[in-house]
């Protein structure tokens, strides 16, 4: 008799388990549960686009083991990237595209709700210090409204490959992940959300393209070792080399931007340069110099664009970018300092246009663009003597007060006062 009940207590108990792990394999409740919110809107109060009065983005650099965040906002009846010095934000349809992408989002399957497969998903929440994954992280897309309440807030995973159309999304802090049908791919990238063509100068509209290389005696105040190119269209020496560097020129796009004092930016406005220590300071950490005639020389040297128009565009090109300030992989990137004027008076108000929205900005470019751009500096940066670290002669002797006791490096004194200066030399 015990050893039926025996037994049949074995069996209630083994039935009992069978039960247990048949629930937790297929639950109903389980299966309810994670689909109980198909079709549903993801964010039911995000009615209009219009609403979006701030966008940020940000990626994962799994090279770098860094967040990349990009910042758009609103400001003063325009869009600024917040994020790179309040830079304007120039790809309309881009904010349009990111905007719209979230409206009316649909959760149109679940697929997981374990924490285990977020990084399968690529849906790891690229601002989570706590998770040491490398990689699996996903793209993390915020949209606000003008008095910063979130309207819109999603970790965008890996595409499906089944799916197309599809990917892998999640809402930060849940650990549910969803496929949706989906075209939001916002980017985190500088040049992404600002004008393509920096320039606005094609092949057709170049005249003649002058290359100026040289290297800057900081401490005399001098050019050493000048070679100047000049090339002219439908001439001789429009050759190869010429057609590349005019190639080059119209698919020149900056990866960022770096802001100049106001002081400087002002004086470039109006065409007259004066050696403060602002200006001495900002320009020297970036490579450009300003010589006791007023002439601004790059320690990379120059290009010169001539447009059958009249326009004149230079391009000097100073220091490497200090490495990790780009925001990118690119680790040759270096400053470029962009200067517009006119031959004549018709292409004086293209020129003033253009000379007012380079005078905020230090550009930077890639080391494969300034290669592309000034073939002869790249190609001899090799070969080109040591400079000395000291500084122009004619700068005042308040200014190399200053200068000295920041440490901005020891200077032969000056040996007369400078003359004034005047606008930048082309």
């Amino acid at each position: 008799m015990k050893s039926e009940m025996l037994k049949t207590g074995l069996f209630a108990v083994g039935a009992v388990a069978l039960v247990a792990a048949a629930s937790w394999i297929e639950p109903d409740s389980y299966k309810a549960e994670i689909y109980s919110d198909t079709g549903q809107t993801f964010f039911p109060k995000f009615t209009e686009a219009d609403m979006v009065k701030a966008i940020e983005v940000v990626d994962y650099d799994e090279v770098e083991a860094a967040a990349r965040p990009l910042k758009v906002e609103f400001r003063k009846n325009r869009w600024l990237l917040t994020s790179h010095s309040d830079y304007p934000a120039e790809a309309r349809d881009r904010l349009a595209r990111t905007s719209t992408a979230l409206l009316d989002l649909k959760k149109d399957q679940a697929v997981s709700d374990r924490v285990e497969d977020h990084s399968n998903y690529s849906v790891i929440d690229p601002l989570d210090a706590k998770n040491a994954s490398l990689t699996g992280r996903g793209k993390r897309v915020t949209l606000r409204d003008a008095q910063g309440v979130t309207l819109a807030e999603l970790i965008l995973g890996k595409p499906i490959k089944e799916k197309q159309g599809f990917r892998y999304v999640r809402i930060p802090g849940q650990k549910r992940t969803y496929a949706v049908k989906t075209d939001a791919d916002p980017s985190a990238k500088f040049e992404d959300w600002v004008e393509a063509d920096l320039l606005r100068i094609g092949y057709n509209d170049i005249a003649k393209l002058t290359l100026n290389s040289y290297q800057i005696d900081e401490q005399m105040g001098r050019i050493i070792n000048p070679r100047r190119l000049a090339m002219v269209k439908d001439k001789e020496n429009w050759d190869n080399q010429a057609r590349s560097i005019a190639n080059a020129i119209g698919s020149l796009r900056v990866g960022g931007a770096r802001p100049k004092p106001p002081t400087l930016a002002q004086q470039l406005r109006t065409g007259a340069l004066e050696l403060t220590l602002d200006v001495v300071m900002s320009l020297r950490q970036k490579g450009f110099f300003i010589s006791p005639m007023g002439a601004l020389l790059a320690n990379e040297g120059e290009l010169t664009i001539e447009t059958v128009k009249g326009l004149v565009c230079t391009l000097r090109f100073g220091e490497l970018v200090a490495e990790g300030a780009t925001g990118g992989k690119q680790k040759d990137s270096r400053y470029m300092f962009v200067t517009a004027s006119a031959r004549n008076p018709e292409a004086e108000p293209v020129a003033k246009a253009m000379q007012n929205k380079f005078a905020d900005w230090y550009y930077v470019i890639s080391g494969a663009d300034f290669a592309r751009l000034h073939p002869q500096s790249a190609a001899a940066k090799g070969e080109a003597p040591q400079r000395p670290s000291g500084l122009p002669q004619g700068i005042p002797p308040e200014i190399l007060r200053q200068l000295q006791e920041r440490g901005a490096g020891a200077a032969a004194p000056p040996q007369s006062a400078p003359p004034p200066a005047g606008p930048p030399k082309q």
